[in-house]
């Protein structure tokens, strides 16, 4: 009984073949074998089984099939001679005319998917929370809409009049055609998506004003996908999340962690006290890729704005990876697009317990080498973050009365307090604060005095 089920459920899964046309023109990083190990990653984490890959060797994509029409030919007579095959997953995003084009010629039984296409399918398998559904749904309308056209070319139908069978009032004239109809419903369904993300852009908005109001700083983690921001955020935020900190109470969900990619979409934000005492916040979010979709990128900007508000940023970095220089160009690049690439950043080289002797040329100066498995390092990077964002602090020598408990509260908690004695008027301390927690101070600040 057991075989039998095992059988039947290898049968059911879907099975693949890649494609991609290698294009040599001296700029890219990435060779179309490394791009397609990455593809095949992708349609793995889907759930699909890739059963082969093709790559075309081209001086530019063909504009009318991507690949020529001798080598569909080719893969047409594979999806014959291999009746298992149903999908084939092009590297690149296609144009909604090659699409059709690729389809007419290799017929209806074999499913065309493009990049883009399979990062959206593994975005709607892993968005959680209301605002990440909204985001990829928004994504795959806005993807869908100018490939109707070919979906609905044989159901295309009339509605109304004499074409329809339909007579009497009312019922002559043209009608709607279905065509019409879904791209009609699809703006105005992509028009309430967008307003409803609106109303989480406000929403998060008005966290981002709270924050700043009780003066703490947010650390957005970035990076590559897979390369390890969830296990650091995780690494981080447990010593103080488990009570070391003193504070009592059970211990939050830890960041999700998985070996695949876009395991973490929705964006997930933790306390941590540095090692002066101040407490930031870090914010693990959405990996990125090379070929990020642009319209990914437009429908998720509510949650990439998290990024753009963030005070620093921590560019984690899998030291193992082979192709890790050209994962860090795909993320420099995208953070360009962002407009944050001149934000304060700290680079850290994750997975060092993996690769502990190894260090890569592109390896930036003052770049850190952590391991979050094993907490090798974390010590280092928050001191570091500590540094990075007391340049931003304003120095003070102040004398806070036992009156004011509130305001050295938030000194302590908001700023960097590098030394400080109990005497007869007060708490006397030096230390570094925020520019608007050092004017709340300013009647208390000593002048003059050692």
């Amino acid at each position: 009984m057991s075989r039998s089920v095992e059988s039947v459920s290898i049968a059911a899964v879907e099975k693949a073949l890649l494609v991609a046309a290698d294009v040599h023109d001296g700029r890219h990083l990435w060779s179309a074998a490394d791009s397609l190990d990455e593809l095949a990653q992708l349609a793995g984490t889907a759930g699909i089984l890739v059963e082969g890959a093709i790559i075309q060797k081209v001086t530019q994509r063909n504009p009318v099939t991507y690949v020529g029409r001798g080598k569909l030919e080719e893969i047409r007579r594979e999806f014959s001679l291999n009746p298992g095959l149903g999908t084939l997953i092009f590297d690149d995003e296609l144009s909604p005319g090659q699409q059709r084009n690729i389809e007419k010629t290799l017929g209806e039984q074999i499913k065309v998917l493009d990049r883009t296409a399979l990062i959206l399918d593994i975005f709607a398998q892993h968005a959680h929370t209301r605002e990440g559904q909204i985001q990829v749904e928004l994504a795959q309308y806005e993807y869908l809409q100018p490939r109707l056209t070919g979906m609905w070319r044989h159901l295309v139908r009339q509605a109304g009049g004499r074409a329809g069978g339909a007579i009497g009032v009312g019922l002559r004239g043209p009608g709607e055609t279905q065509l019409e109809t879904d791209r009609r419903q699809i703006r105005n369904r992509i028009s309430d998506l967008r307003r409803e993300l609106e109303e989480v852009r406000a929403s998060r908005h008005q966290h981002y004003r709270q924050r700043k109001r009780k003066g703490l700083n947010t650390i957005a983690l970035v990076g590559y996908t897979n390369v390890g921001k969830s296990s650091l955020l995780n690494a981080l935020s447990y010593p103080l999340e488990n009570g070391s900190n003193g504070r009592s109470g059970s211990e939050p969900p830890r960041a999700h962690v998985a070996d695949q990619l876009f395991a973490t979409l929705d964006p997930t934000t933790r306390k941590v006290r540095l090692p002066a005492g101040t407490q930031v916040l870090f914010t693990d979010t959405v990996g990125f890729i090379k070929k990020l979709p642009h319209d990914l990128i437009a429908a998720f900007r509510a949650t990439l704005e998290g990024i753009e508000e963030a005070d620093m940023l921590l560019h984690v970095v899998d030291l193992t990876h082979p192709k890790v220089e050209a994962q860090i160009a795909a993320v420099r690049s995208i953070l360009a697009d962002l407009g944050v690439a001149d934000k304060p950043t700290l680079q850290v080289w994750n997975k060092v317990d993996a690769a502990p002797g190894w260090i890569p040329p592109s390896c930036a100066p003052g770049a850190l080498r952590v391991s979050a498995l094993e907490g090798t390092g974390i010590g280092e990077l928050l001191g570091a973050v500590e540094a990075v964002l007391r340049k931003a602090l304003v120095p003070v020598e102040l004398l806070i009365p036992y009156t004011e408990g509130a305001l050295r509260s938030r000194i302590f908690s908001q700023g960097s307090v590098q030394r400080f004695r109990e005497c007869e008027g007060g708490t006397r301390m030096t230390a570094f604060v925020p520019p608007a927690l050092a004017e709340a101070a300013q009647s208390f600040r000593l002048c003059g005095e050692g």
